[in-house]
C-alpha cells in the first residue's frame, strides 16, 4: 500500500471524559462531523508511520491531543497541540451557533442566512488555524480540517 493509499483515518473516537453532551444540535454536529470524516478524509502523519489511522481525540489540560495508531495497533503516536491560539476563536464560535440556534427557531430568513455565512466564517478560520498548526506533522486537507475543528469544538463545550 502507498502512502498516498493509507493517508486516512478509518476510526475516529472522542475521549468520553473529555465530552460533555450539550444539546442535541450540538450532538448532531458532532455525529455529522464524525460520519462525513469517516467517510472522505486525508490525514497522514509527517514522518510518521503509514495509514490508515485509527485516531482519538482528548483534551488533556489546555492542551488538544491526538493519539494516532496504525489501523492493526502496531504503531503509535501522540501529537499535542496548544489550544491558547484557539480559545477566543472557540469562544465566538460557540457565541454564533447560539446565535444561529436560536434564530432558526423565530428569526427572518435573511437574518439566518446573514448568522449562519457568520457561523461559516468562523468555522474555516479554525479549520484553516488547525490545518496550519498541524501542518509540520499532520498533514490534512481543508474538508479534514474542518471536520476535525468541529470535534475539537465538541470537545470544548462545558454544558
Amino acid at each position: 500500500m502507498s502512502r498516498r493509499d493509507g493517508a486516512r483515518i478509518v476510526d475516529i473516537r472522542l475521549d468520553a471524559a473529555s465530552i460533555v453532551r450539550w444539546n442535541r444540535e450540538i450532538e448532531h454536529e458532532r455525529q455529522v462531523a464524525v460520519f462525513d470524516l469517516l467517510e472522505r478524509n486525508s490525514f497522514d502523519l509527517v514522518d510518521g508511520f503509514l495509514g490508515p489511522y485509527r485516531v482519538a481525540l482528548s483534551l488533556r489540560e489546555a492542551n488538544l491531543v491526538f493519539t494516532v495508531d496504525d489501523e492493526a495497533g502496531a504503531e503509535s503516536c501522540e501529537v499535542t497541540l496548544s489550544m491558547r491560539p484557539f480559545r477566543r476563536l472557540i469562544k465566538d464560535y460557540f457565541l454564533i451557533c447560539e446565535s444561529y440556534f436560536q434564530a432558526i427557531r423565530s428569526a427572518t430568513p435573511s437574518r439566518i442566512e446573514a448568522i449562519d455565512m457568520g457561523r461559516r466564517g468562523l468555522h474555516n478560520e479554525g479549520a484553516e488555524k488547525l490545518e496550519g498548526v498541524l501542518a509540520d506533522r499532520i498533514k490534512v486537507d481543508g474538508e479534514t480540517a474542518r471536520r476535525l475543528f468541529t470535534l475539537v469544538c465538541v470537545l470544548h463545550i462545558r454544558g
